[in-house]
């Protein structure tokens, strides 16, 4: 038995990267060929009982949790994740707790996994790119054919059955320019767990530069505001923001959950189909390879010189603009796949998305504090909600009835914050 001496996010890969879509922006579909002789990337039974087996042995603490990825892990059938559960309880240790989460993107979903998720207290991250015009560009099956309709039926089942789902959207070129609908229709859906993913892609040719579909830092930082502005009034308590707990976590005195955000990083490898190991989720490439939990024991690779020095070099190679920025301990350079561009003094090594998170951090900030000293003051966070919106009623001059609504949404005041507030006291607009 090897246990590992740091807590860890295993990214399981039991399918490898074979997925039912082809989504255009997808980063991982490449990685099949990685494997070139391999016609059935499948993990066997095998490996899987020994990857259970070793994972549940390395967990530090009384907590394991499975993190099932893709490709499309559903693809495999619900047959092998009954099987999983069943290997999971003939070798969990009387003093650890197992526990599940799975990334789909939902168009396999049935009422059949879904009881099974219900049962088995599975979590499920779905992926969902906002409405359908902006969901459907990108986001399509083998055939080009769109998926919206499928995923948004995957949602509702799994809210039917009371299964736990975080909806994981990513931020392109497209969806970013339109927050406010965007967000809307998450929250009009009844999502509670939102998270943004940024998209950067980098071509092949020019070596340095963006793909078309990456999303502009600086959009992405205003749509970030925007969306925040809108929750910080109305959906404190209802829908939880990944970045912004991520942002109010530092302010409580609290590690960052979120590897992007971390000083170090490293704590969220990857294991492919036939059992080798890898850095991270972004870094499955041969150079990234730590080894196989064939030849090594699971803990052993996650506490391997390699797989340390890889998280280290992080913090060891974070540029001087960036050690001291003020958002510094909100931050700490984002993903190191992200840090290919210039500082304004010219040292490489900054991210390509500071400039929008930075925005959104500092944006951010003052509220959350007011937040943080809520909580710790043992008050309801929601009261936060009435104080800005008191403030923005002494800040702002009357908004007439047909004058466009302040929350930037495009609509007249009257069909939209107005009609919201008139519905919350249940009067008539």
């Amino acid at each position: 038995m090897s246990t590992a001496a740091r807590e860890f996010q295993i990214m399981v890969k039991p399918m490898g990267a074979i997925c039912n879509l082809d989504c255009h922006y997808c980063y991982y579909l490449q990685k099949e060929f990685l494997y070139p002789k391999e016609t059935n990337f499948r993990m066997s039974d095998e490996v899987l009982e020994k990857f259970i087996v070793q994972q549940i042995e390395a967990a530090p603490g009384p907590d394991v949790n499975f993190a099932w990825h893709g490709g499309e892990p559903t693809a495999l059938g619900l047959g092998y994740f009954q099987t999983i559960v069943a290997l999971q309880q003939k070798h969990r240790l009387p003093d650890k707790r197992v526990t599940n989460g799975i990334q789909t993107n939902g168009t396999l979903l049935t009422e059949e996994w879904c009881r099974f998720f219900a049962a088995e207290k599975f979590s499920v991250g779905l992926s969902l790119d906002g409405p359908r015009e902006l969901h459907d560009g990108y986001r399509v099956d083998k055939g080009q054919k769109p998926t919206h309709k499928q995923v948004v039926r995957a949602f509702r089942l799994l809210k039917e059955h009371g299964v736990h789902c975080d909806v994981l959207c990513v931020l392109h070129d497209r969806n970013v320019r339109y927050p406010t609908q965007v967000y809307r229709f998450f929250k009009d859906l009844g999502v509670e767990f939102l998270q943004f993913l940024p998209l950067v892609e980098r071509p092949k040719e020019p070596a340095d530069g963006v793909g078309p579909r990456t999303v502009p830092a600086e959009a992405f930082g205003t749509f970030l505001c925007a969306v925040f502005d809108e929750w910080v009034r109305g959906d404190i308590g209802k829908i939880a923001i990944q970045i912004v707990d991520e942002a109010a976590r530092p302010l409580a005195g609290l590690d960052h959950s979120l590897c992007i955000f971390r000083e170090t990083c490293g704590d969220v490898p990857v294991v492919e189909h036939n059992g080798d190991f890898f850095s991270c989720d972004h870094y499955v490439e041969p150079g990234h390879r730590v080894g196989n939990i064939h030849d090594q024991h699971l803990g052993d690779l996650i506490e391997s010189a390699k797989q340390r020095a890889f998280g280290e070099a992080k913090r060891d190679t974070l540029p001087r603009y960036c050690r001291e920025c003020e958002v510094l301990d909100m931050c700490h350079g984002g993903c190191p796949k992200d840090r290919f561009i210039k500082t304004p003094d010219g040292e490489e090594g900054l991210n390509y998305l500071c400039a929008g998170f930075k925005r959104f951090f500092i944006h951010s900030r003052p509220y959350l504090r007011e937040m943080v000293d809520l909580w710790e003051a043992n008050e309801p966070i929601e009261k936060l909600m009435e104080l800005v919106r008191a403030e923005d009623a002494k800040a702002s001059p009357q908004v007439g009835r047909n004058d466009p609504c302040p929350c930037g949404s495009g609509r007249k005041y009257k069909q939209c914050c107005l009609k919201k507030q008139r519905a919350e006291r249940g009067t008539r607009v």
